[in-house]
Parts: C-alpha cells; structure tokens; sequence
C-alpha cells in the first residue's frame, strides 16, 4: 500500500485524474544543492524553486560586494532556475525573501525592479537571525509555467 508519510501526488484512478509525477530540475547556472535537495521541482505546470543564497555558482563562495551586489546575485541564481525549466521571472507567482537585516528590505525593492515588471508576484518577507554560509539574504519561489 505504501508508506502513508510519503503518499504519491496523484495516483491512476484518483479522482478520475492523471498521475502526477515530479521532474527535478538541475542546471550548473545556478549554485549546486549543498544539502538534499533539490535546486528545483516541477509538478504539473508548477515549479517549486528551493532557497537561494548569494553564490556564484562556479566557485561556490559568497558573491563579493555589498548587499546589493548579494540581491542581484540571489535574483541571477532563481533566473537560472527558471530558464531551465522553460520559464523566466514572469512566470514568479510567489517569492519568500529571508532576510538578516530588514532594513535592506528596500534595497530587495529597488534590485527586484531589475528583474520584474508588473504583475508582480506574490511575495512575503522574513527577517531571520542568520543564514547558510554568513549570506544576508535567501530568496525562495514558486513559479506556474504556461500561463498567458
């Protein structure tokens, strides 16, 4: 019957719909998973980005600059993401932003400007006491692929 803590999305026969299955997503434009996990998962036409932190992907260190420089550096990392899995930040219906410092929480306002336009999506922001490898800021999201 299988382990109940970890039931399938969807099984033939479930309501009449498809099974559902998940696709990993993985690209060496973005930082590699430094955990277990994975950089993203899709399901049906929803792709579920994991946490970015600010590092640049070929050398695995922080970005080096000022907390700007980490914001774009966190919006490049979820922009790889979504182009290999065929979207883009248009496609962004949710963004959770972690913060250590919420009073860079302006500074997230004006780089994310760079990256999209209205309609922007749904977003939270979270002030945390501390993040992987001393970053300031970790941005995590939730993307639906196909829709006009």
């Amino acid at each position: 019957m299988g382990n109940p803590l970890h039931p399938r999305i969807a099984g033939p026969g479930s309501r009449g719909q498809p099974e559902m299955t998940k696709q990993i997503i993985k690209t060496d434009k973005a930082p590699q998973a430094i955990g277990t996990y994975s950089q993203a998962v899709r399901v049906g036409e929803t792709l579920y980005l994991s946490g970015q932190i600010p590092l640049v992907p070929e050398t695995m260190e922080l970005v080096e600059g000022d907390i700007q420089a980490q914001i774009r550096r966190v919006f490049d990392n979820l922009q790889a993401v979504a182009i290999a899995a065929g979207g883009s930040m248009a496609d962004l219906v949710k963004l959770n932003v972690f913060l250590t410092d919420l009073t860079n929480f302006s500074l997230v306002n004006e780089v994310m400007a760079e990256y999209l336009t209205e309609p922007y999506p749904a977003r939270a922001a979270i002030g945390v006491s501390a993040l992987p490898k001393g970053a300031a800021v970790e941005m995590d999201a939730v993307m639906v692929l196909g829709v006009p």
